[in-house]
């Protein structure tokens, strides 16, 4: 079993008011947590993608600072204000998905909070055109804007400056791959079984500036590795930073970006909590000077694959050893690592019991692939996926 390590106090508070920063001054500040998520949207009748984004993002702009476009029209994506409890952020994220699901209906749609349109896309694809930017991606990358028809979830936990963002991803990068497994979601990818549980990991992967992160030895080293990617013309603008994990180039934040989309809300939830959670514990370690524990590059590259791979149900990597260990043994591990800063944020109980019901239940992946092995008809997955994302 993989070595959690130890968790003690620190400069870098966990108290009754949850995992905390003390910046420079000494005043001490709450972590916050806050999700964007992309959604599919989807003929009612034949749950075909449709590009519907500019008519339903109409009728919902009522919250235009929560819903936005995606990199196609057949996607939109919501943003939670930033929050400091995972009670708060579960409501925004059932309010968010209740109004979206509406404005879709009102347009003949459903939503889908899926990684994959699971069938192939008919047709040209709709990309978001009136954007040159969206046009020059194209026109530079090629087929590779085919995997933007994909959805994941994006979890931002501030307020952190760059420097500490920087420092803080090092400790976080090592878990990366069991939060893959954890949401993994996407083994039907244009009409197939993929045979692989989150294959959305392994397309985005084909684009120069995704994957793990790098471990960087200081800030100047994580901008080096920006400014390289723009160079190189691997990325247009920081925006196409597409690391499983990175400082944000928007907020003060750091955002994690490895998980697929999943319908199950508290699936989200626990995403969130347990990205904080890992957040305060490498704050604290850092607050104690306590060594970064050193993780091969091509071991966590390899974890990472394993992770999309077999999802929760195979078995995974330890990142620090590269030894085979059951994907359900990292989740705990991973757990009892930040179970004092989850207890902190009042997040263990709903942690634990999410975690529990994944183990027993199955991922999305398993869930989708049973859903398909009662008729062999994907049409059953589409359905399963929709009535799970109308379940707020």
């Amino acid at each position: 079993m993989i070595d959690p390590g130890n968790s003690t106090t620190s400069t870098s508070d966990t108290g009754p008011a949850g995992p905390s920063l003390r910046t420079a001054d000494g005043v001490t500040t709450p972590l916050t947590v806050g999700v964007e998520e992309e959604f599919l949207l989807v003929d009612e009748r034949t749950l075909r993608v449709v590009p519907a984004a500019p008519l339903v993002l109409a009728t919902a702009a009522g919250l235009p600072a929560q819903l936005h476009p995606e990199g196609t029209r057949y996607q939109v994506e919501i943003s939670t204000p930033v929050a400091d409890s995972a009670i708060t952020l579960r409501e925004e994220l059932a309010t968010l998905r209740r109004t979206l699901a509406a404005a879709a209906r009102e347009h003949g749609c459903r939503l889908l909070a899926a990684p994959s349109p699971v069938v192939a896309v008919e047709g040209p694809l709709h990309l978001t055109d009136d954007e040159p930017r969206q046009r020059e991606q194209h026109r530079r990358f090629g087929a590779l804007t085919d995997t933007l028809v994909s959805c994941g979830r994006h979890i931002h936990i501030g307020t952190l400056d760059v420097d500490t963002a920087v420092a803080v991803s090092n400790r976080v990068r090592p878990w990366l791959p069991t939060l893959i497994a954890l949401a993994a979601n996407s083994p039907f990818w244009g009409g197939r079984d993929t045979g692989h549980s989150s294959w959305r990991a392994m397309a985005w992967s084909g684009w120069p500036s995704a994957g793990p992160p790098p471990h960087f030895p200081s800030t100047a080293h994580f901008r080096r590795s920006v400014q390289t990617l723009l160079g190189s013309g691997a990325a247009l603008d920081t925006k196409m930073v597409y690391w499983d994990l990175r400082p944000s180039g928007n907020w003060p934040t750091l955002e994690i970006r490895a998980p697929d989309m999943s319908p199950d809300i508290d699936t989200a939830v626990l995403q969130a909590e347990l990205g904080r959670a890992l957040v305060s514990s490498a704050l604290r370690d850092i607050a104690e000077q306590r060594p970064d524990r050193p993780v091969r590059d091509e071991v966590l590259r390899l974890a990472r694959w394993r992770a999309a791979h077999d999802g929760l149900e195979g078995f995974g990597l330890d990142p620090y050893t590269g030894a085979e260990l059951p994907a359900a043994d990292l989740a705990e591990a991973l757990l009892d690592l930040v179970a004092p800063d989850l207890a902190a944020a009042g997040d263990l109980d709903h942690a634990a019991r999410t975690l529990g019901g994944l183990l027993r239940a199955g991922s999305g992946a398993a869930r989708q692939r049973a859903a398909f092995a009662r008729r062999q008809d994907l049409t059953d997955v589409l359905r399963h996926l929709v009535e799970e994302t109308e379940k707020f």
